[in-house]
Protein backbone atom coordinates (compact mmCIF):
# COMPACT_ATOMS: atom_id res chain seq x y z
CA UNK A 1 0.00 0.00 0.00
CA UNK A 2 1.84 3.80 -1.01
CA UNK A 3 2.51 5.55 1.82
CA UNK A 4 2.68 2.29 4.38
CA UNK A 5 4.93 2.50 7.03
CA UNK A 6 7.78 -0.10 7.04
CA UNK A 7 7.51 -3.26 9.42
CA UNK A 8 10.17 -2.88 12.47
CA UNK A 9 12.06 -5.81 14.44
CA UNK A 10 13.03 -4.85 17.63
CA UNK A 11 15.45 -6.41 19.54
CA UNK A 12 15.99 -5.61 23.46
CA UNK A 13 19.02 -6.47 25.67
CA UNK A 14 22.37 -5.48 26.27
CA UNK A 15 25.87 -5.36 24.45
CA UNK A 16 28.88 -5.85 25.43
CA UNK A 17 32.68 -4.94 23.21
CA UNK A 18 35.97 -5.23 23.79
CA UNK A 19 39.52 -5.96 22.16
CA UNK A 20 42.27 -8.35 23.79
CA UNK A 21 46.11 -8.30 23.72
CA UNK A 22 45.78 -10.83 21.04
CA UNK A 23 44.31 -8.64 18.78
CA UNK A 24 41.08 -10.39 19.05
CA UNK A 25 37.90 -8.11 19.56
CA UNK A 26 34.42 -9.41 20.64
CA UNK A 27 31.13 -7.99 20.10
CA UNK A 28 28.18 -9.92 22.51
CA UNK A 29 24.59 -10.23 22.23
CA UNK A 30 22.85 -10.61 25.38
CA UNK A 31 19.33 -10.25 24.24
CA UNK A 32 16.11 -10.46 26.26
CA UNK A 33 13.61 -9.56 23.90
CA UNK A 34 13.21 -10.64 20.23
CA UNK A 35 11.13 -12.08 17.88
CA UNK A 36 13.09 -15.27 18.41
CA UNK A 37 12.76 -15.13 22.52
CA UNK A 38 16.08 -14.33 24.45
CA UNK A 39 18.90 -15.68 23.27
CA UNK A 40 22.90 -14.93 23.33
CA UNK A 41 25.36 -14.46 20.31
CA UNK A 42 29.04 -13.66 19.80
CA UNK A 43 30.98 -11.96 17.18
CA UNK A 44 34.22 -12.32 16.88
CA UNK A 45 37.02 -10.38 14.75
CA UNK A 46 40.60 -12.24 15.06
CA UNK A 47 43.89 -10.19 14.68
CA UNK A 48 44.01 -11.05 10.79
CA UNK A 49 40.16 -9.77 10.55
CA UNK A 50 38.61 -13.51 10.20
CA UNK A 51 34.95 -12.41 10.72
CA UNK A 52 33.13 -15.32 13.27
CA UNK A 53 29.73 -15.53 14.45
CA UNK A 54 28.63 -18.21 16.92
CA UNK A 55 24.90 -18.11 17.12
CA UNK A 56 22.83 -20.73 19.37
CA UNK A 57 20.31 -21.90 16.39
CA UNK A 58 20.46 -22.19 12.42
CA UNK A 59 17.09 -19.95 12.03
CA UNK A 60 19.07 -17.03 14.80
CA UNK A 61 21.74 -17.99 12.60
CA UNK A 62 20.57 -17.05 9.40
CA UNK A 63 18.80 -13.88 10.18
CA UNK A 64 21.76 -12.53 11.93
CA UNK A 65 23.79 -13.60 9.19
CA UNK A 66 22.07 -11.78 6.48
CA UNK A 67 21.75 -8.64 8.90
CA UNK A 68 25.83 -8.54 8.67
CA UNK A 69 28.43 -9.96 7.99
CA UNK A 70 30.90 -12.97 7.99
CA UNK A 71 33.45 -15.07 7.01
CA UNK A 72 32.27 -17.76 8.85
CA UNK A 73 29.49 -19.10 11.16
CA UNK A 74 29.13 -21.47 13.99
CA UNK A 75 26.09 -23.32 15.14
CA UNK A 76 26.56 -24.03 18.65
CA UNK A 77 25.17 -23.30 22.41
CA UNK A 78 25.56 -20.07 23.91
CA UNK A 79 24.88 -19.25 27.27
CA UNK A 80 25.51 -16.73 29.99
CA UNK A 81 24.79 -16.04 33.59
CA UNK A 82 25.80 -13.08 36.08
CA UNK A 83 28.64 -13.33 38.43
CA UNK A 84 30.26 -11.65 41.50
CA UNK A 85 31.38 -8.68 39.70
CA UNK A 86 30.43 -9.01 36.19
CA UNK A 87 29.32 -12.06 33.34
CA UNK A 88 30.15 -15.00 32.22
CA UNK A 89 29.76 -16.34 29.02
CA UNK A 90 30.37 -19.45 26.85
CA UNK A 91 29.98 -19.97 23.05
CA UNK A 92 31.25 -22.96 21.37
CA UNK A 93 35.05 -22.56 21.75
CA UNK A 94 35.01 -18.54 22.73
CA UNK A 95 34.73 -18.57 27.25
CA UNK A 96 34.62 -15.30 28.70
CA UNK A 97 34.62 -13.36 32.14
CA UNK A 98 33.68 -10.04 32.48
CA UNK A 99 34.24 -7.30 35.52
CA UNK A 100 31.99 -4.68 34.84
CA UNK A 101 32.64 -1.10 36.43
CA UNK A 102 30.14 1.46 36.97
CA UNK A 103 27.71 3.70 34.07
CA UNK A 104 30.34 6.34 32.47
CA UNK A 105 29.62 9.74 32.10
CA UNK A 106 28.15 9.56 28.73
CA UNK A 107 26.08 6.59 29.91
CA UNK A 108 24.18 8.30 32.83
CA UNK A 109 23.78 11.69 29.98
CA UNK A 110 21.47 8.53 28.16
CA UNK A 111 19.74 7.66 31.10
CA UNK A 112 17.99 11.22 30.58
CA UNK A 113 17.01 10.45 27.55
CA UNK A 114 12.88 9.71 27.89
CA UNK A 115 13.21 5.80 26.55
CA UNK A 116 10.20 6.41 23.58
CA UNK A 117 12.90 8.98 22.14
CA UNK A 118 16.06 7.59 22.67
CA UNK A 119 14.65 4.85 20.81
CA UNK A 120 13.19 6.46 17.81
CA UNK A 121 14.36 5.86 14.62
CA UNK A 122 13.71 9.53 13.61
CA UNK A 123 15.59 10.51 16.75
CA UNK A 124 18.65 8.07 16.02
CA UNK A 125 19.37 9.26 12.59
CA UNK A 126 19.06 12.65 13.57
CA UNK A 127 22.13 12.30 15.88
CA UNK A 128 23.98 9.57 13.84
CA UNK A 129 26.83 12.31 12.78
CA UNK A 130 27.06 13.40 15.96
CA UNK A 131 27.60 10.24 17.63
CA UNK A 132 30.05 9.43 15.15
CA UNK A 133 32.02 12.29 15.61
CA UNK A 134 31.80 11.99 19.62
CA UNK A 135 32.57 7.95 19.49
CA UNK A 136 34.61 6.60 16.38
CA UNK A 137 33.23 3.85 14.57
CA UNK A 138 29.86 3.94 16.37
CA UNK A 139 26.25 5.23 14.31
CA UNK A 140 22.93 4.74 15.37
CA UNK A 141 21.43 4.54 12.25
CA UNK A 142 22.38 2.86 8.89
CA UNK A 143 21.68 -0.04 6.55
CA UNK A 144 22.22 -3.43 7.49
CA UNK A 145 21.94 -4.47 3.56
CA UNK A 146 19.11 -6.80 1.73
CA UNK A 147 16.97 -3.61 1.86
CA UNK A 148 17.31 -3.29 6.16
CA UNK A 149 17.59 -0.16 7.79
CA UNK A 150 19.12 -0.40 11.52
CA UNK A 151 18.83 1.74 14.34
CA UNK A 152 20.89 1.31 17.65
CA UNK A 153 18.96 3.18 20.65
CA UNK A 154 21.40 3.15 23.68
CA UNK A 155 19.83 3.54 27.15
CA UNK A 156 23.06 3.27 29.59
CA UNK A 157 26.71 2.34 29.13
CA UNK A 158 28.68 0.92 31.82
CA UNK A 159 32.50 0.41 31.42
CA UNK A 160 34.29 -3.20 30.93
CA UNK A 161 37.32 -3.11 33.79
CA UNK A 162 38.74 -6.46 33.07
CA UNK A 163 38.51 -9.83 30.70
CA UNK A 164 39.31 -13.36 30.82
CA UNK A 165 38.95 -14.23 27.91
CA UNK A 166 39.25 -17.90 25.69
CA UNK A 167 39.68 -19.43 22.28
CA UNK A 168 39.68 -22.92 21.34
CA UNK A 169 41.33 -22.61 24.70
CA UNK A 170 44.02 -20.18 24.04
CA UNK A 171 44.43 -17.32 26.14
CA UNK A 172 43.13 -14.23 24.45
CA UNK A 173 45.32 -12.02 26.90
CA UNK A 174 44.28 -9.05 28.66
CA UNK A 175 41.62 -6.15 28.25
CA UNK A 176 42.73 -3.79 25.39
CA UNK A 177 40.23 -1.34 23.48
CA UNK A 178 38.12 -2.29 20.66
CA UNK A 179 40.55 -1.05 18.04
CA UNK A 180 40.35 -0.92 15.29
CA UNK A 181 36.72 -0.92 14.66
CA UNK A 182 35.14 -4.23 14.14
CA UNK A 183 33.32 -4.89 10.43
CA UNK A 184 30.44 -6.43 11.23
CA UNK A 185 28.36 -4.04 9.96
CA UNK A 186 27.66 -0.21 9.10
CA UNK A 187 28.72 0.65 13.03
CA UNK A 188 30.85 -0.45 15.48
CA UNK A 189 30.69 -0.84 19.46
CA UNK A 190 32.56 2.05 21.19
CA UNK A 191 36.67 1.42 21.25
CA UNK A 192 36.35 2.12 25.44
CA UNK A 193 35.10 -1.45 26.39
CA UNK A 194 31.74 -1.41 27.82
CA UNK A 195 28.73 -3.23 27.90
CA UNK A 196 25.44 -0.67 27.03
CA UNK A 197 21.80 -1.18 27.24
CA UNK A 198 20.18 -1.23 23.63
CA UNK A 199 17.23 -1.86 21.71
CA UNK A 200 17.96 -2.43 18.14
CA UNK A 201 15.40 -1.66 15.55
CA UNK A 202 15.29 -3.20 12.15
CA UNK A 203 13.09 -1.57 9.50
CA UNK A 204 11.99 -4.36 7.11
CA UNK A 205 11.50 -3.78 3.08
CA UNK A 206 7.72 -2.64 2.57
CA UNK A 207 7.32 -6.28 0.88
CA UNK A 208 7.49 -7.48 4.57
CA UNK A 209 9.37 -9.50 6.64
CA UNK A 210 12.26 -12.20 5.96
CA UNK A 211 10.85 -15.62 5.29
CA UNK A 212 12.64 -17.37 8.43
CA UNK A 213 10.72 -14.74 10.64
CA UNK A 214 7.28 -15.69 8.77
CA UNK A 215 7.85 -19.26 9.21
CA UNK A 216 8.23 -18.70 13.13
CA UNK A 217 5.13 -16.74 13.55
CA UNK A 218 3.19 -19.40 11.66
CA UNK A 219 4.41 -21.85 13.56
CA UNK A 220 3.81 -20.11 16.51
CA UNK A 221 -0.14 -19.30 15.49
CA UNK A 222 -0.49 -22.91 14.14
Amino acid sequence: MPGQAPRRLRFGGRIAGFGTASGTRVALGLWERTPFGAFADAMIEAGDGHRLLIAPTREIADFIGSTYAFDEVVVAAVEWRRIAGGLSLAAGPLGVRLRLGGLTPLGRLLRAVPGRVAEHPAWLTAISPVASLLVRGVRTAGSAGHGLREYYGVRGIRRIEGVEATFAEADLGPLRPLSPPVRFGFSSAPAAPAIVDVTTTIALPREGKPALVRDREKGQAS
